[in-house]
């Protein structure tokens, strides 16, 4: 299976960015889940914990809010206008 690209980036700065088996974040419209091969989404991110899952099974939190999440041919891009590692 694919790997995600993964990147979260607060307004200043760079928080992390790698490839992951999975993230998980909260939007205004609920919590979701995304794994390789996601069908393109873009989705406005509700204050919370975003979650991801590095292929090793280790696991990075961040603190993210007011931003937003897209998706798109397995690369997933965080932006939030304050993020910090959990």
């Amino acid at each position: 299976m694919a790997a995600l690209k993964v990147s979260v980036v607060s307004a200043d700065r760079e928080i992390w960015s790698g490839e992951a088996s999975m993230v998980i974040a909260r939007t205004v419209e609920g919590q979701i889940g995304i794994l390789p091969g996601h069908e393109p989404m873009l989705a406005v991110l509700a204050a919370g914990e975003v979650r991801v899952s590095l292929p090793s099974g280790e696991k990075i939190a961040a603190n993210a809010e007011d931003g937003f999440l897209s998706v798109q041919s397995n690369a997933v891009q965080i932006v939030a206008s304050h993020a910090e590692l959990a």
